[in-house]
């Protein structure tokens, strides 16, 4: 593990051209907030003619905020990759959803009688929440998010259409590990994503998503630049991939240590400004 005043791989190309930026744990702590040392530095990158971009676990709508305020006038990367919408236009470059079988099957699963009671699963369709019930857990993530979720009871009810993103919610963190364990045994790469955004937040969606897919995307398909022109910053699982992908990836200080080890730096923590430090760094020294 490296801290923040040492790098732990090559010394990273300096034509950064684009800045992805991870929410929650990055640019927003625990009061859900961007700091004021965060967005400054964000908007001294920008004009230097770095663009910044987000790529969150969060909804779309949920997202939307924190793209206005750092004042990104790019695609907003949501749902880990898997909605990528551009909020100017309303243009909707990527939309990657999971199947209604495997869907069935996942739902087969995490209501298995030993399960049903403690989790709280969402179904993420065409950008709105759908839950069972509301649950404690739920009423706390919405709130956190900014959304309504919709109550259905069966959720079987609203598979008319695929969902874009499937996430089961539980404060026992070992529940959570074990059924990434064990659903990583069931299931290969090649047939869905899994990862954790947060130690309590199990998520599955198309195999094809990742942050790391949708940067890629949004450097070189939509803005022509090459993996060494972008810095990505992240906290945690779901961030791995965008991280490996950059030239400059960084991870915050309380990351978890395997997160950190993927990355080329390791900034100071979401409540020491890691962000902030990270740009000065590499982007404004």
């Amino acid at each position: 593990m490296q801290n923040a005043s040492a790098v732990n791989k090559t010394n990273p190309a300096p034509d950064i051209k684009l800045l992805v930026v991870d929410i929650d744990g990055t640019i927003a702590g625990h009061d859900n907030r961007v700091r004021e040392p965060v967005k400054q530095a964000i908007t001294a990158a920008q004009a230097q003619g770095i663009q910044v971009a987000i790529a969150t676990g969060r909804m779309y709508c949920s997202a939307l905020r924190f793209h206005q305020e750092i004042g990104s006038n790019l695609p907003l990367i949501a749902y880990q990759g898997a909605w990528i919408q551009e909020p100017a236009s309303q243009t909707i470059h990527h939309h990657l959803v999971i199947s209604r079988t495997i869907t069935e099957q996942l739902l087969d699963y995490l209501e298995q009688p030993q399960l049903q009671n403690i989790l709280s699963i969402h179904f993420y369709i065409n950008d709105q929440l759908y839950v069972r019930k509301l649950s404690q857990d739920t009423q706390a993530y919405a709130q956190r998010s900014g959304i309504n979720p919709i109550a259905v009871g069966d959720l079987r009810n609203v598979l008319d259409r695929e969902p874009t993103k499937i996430l089961a919610l539980c404060e026992d963190t070992n529940i959570i590990d074990q059924l990434l364990h064990n659903l990583r045994r069931q299931y290969t790469p090649t047939q869905l994503y899994l990862t954790k955004s947060v130690s309590t937040f199990f998520e599955a969606a198309h195999p094809q998503v990742n942050k790391g897919a949708a940067v890629s995307y949004l450097a070189e398909e939509i803005l022509g630049l090459k993996p060494h022109n972008v810095m990505t910053i992240g906290d945690n699982f779901n961030d791995v991939e965008m991280l490996e992908y950059a030239g400059i990836g960084v991870a915050m200080g309380d990351a978890p240590l395997e997160v950190q080890a993927t990355a080329q730096w390791v900034a100071p923590s979401v409540k020491k400004d890691g962000v902030a430090a990270a740009i000065a760094k590499f982007l404004l020294s």
